[in-house]
């Protein structure tokens, strides 16, 4: 099954697909984790889409498509894959379906007061990776695996994401439209106040596993 997780940043896409990954056994492949490991790396890509993502900003098309083509192309691909933040515009999709075929595009929505609230508030570990909210650190600025100060993405940052969620109004939410008329589109509306197992038991029955 090749997927297309789409949705707002924030709403979840990763989490779920995480989850899925490990019931399927086939790939998450997130653009948005390739090209902070780039920027960790300090390649001419990762350079490149630095001064984009930090202001919130897409990274240009060029550079993505690229990185995409290249890993849909792996051993591991070839049972299926779950694409997490790309396509983000209706110009990706098209150059996607050039070179793949996709089954589903699921649609995670989640409102934005939500999103807001659950981003800026969220620390990442720079050193291992590990990600925590502050509504449950009480208080604690550490990460429980390594002891290493935990700090907010300039990405996270409350105008940050103000913006990054204009940028995926404009930019990203017409691949709604584009999938709904191909008949590729399937949606999930996760309550703000619902677990994730119950949230994910909803992406499992609308993707038809249940």
């Amino acid at each position: 099954m090749n997927l297309i997780f789409l949705g707002p940043p924030g709403a979840g896409k990763g989490t779920h697909a995480q989850l899925l990954m490990n019931e399927l056994g086939i790939p998450q492949i997130s653009t948005g984790d390739m090209l902070r490991q780039a920027m960790k790396a300090g390649t001419e890509m990762g350079l490149s889409a630095k001064r984009y993502i930090e202001a919130g900003e897409l990274v240009p098309d060029e550079v993505v498509i690229g990185i995409v083509k290249d890993r849909l192309q792996a051993d591991d691909c070839k049972n299926g894959y779950i694409l997490d933040g790309f396509p983000r515009t209706v110009k990706q999709a098209e150059a996607l379906a050039t070179f793949a075929k996709i089954d589903v595009a699921l649609n995670i929505a989640l409102d934005d007061e939500v999103i807001i609230s659950r981003l800026s508030g969220r620390r990442v570990c720079l050193k291992c990776g590990a990600t925590y909210h502050l509504s449950t650190l009480n208080g604690r600025d550490t990460c429980a695996n390594c002891g290493e100060k935990l700090v907010q993405r300039k990405d996270d940052a409350p105008e940050t994401v103000k913006n990054r969620l204009s940028v995926y109004a404009v930019s990203t939410a017409p691949l709604i439209d584009y999938y709904e008329k191909l008949g590729l589109l399937k949606t999930v509306q996760c309550a703000p106040t619902a677990t994730v197992e119950e949230n994910y038991a909803q992406v499992r029955q609308t993707l038809g596993l249940v």
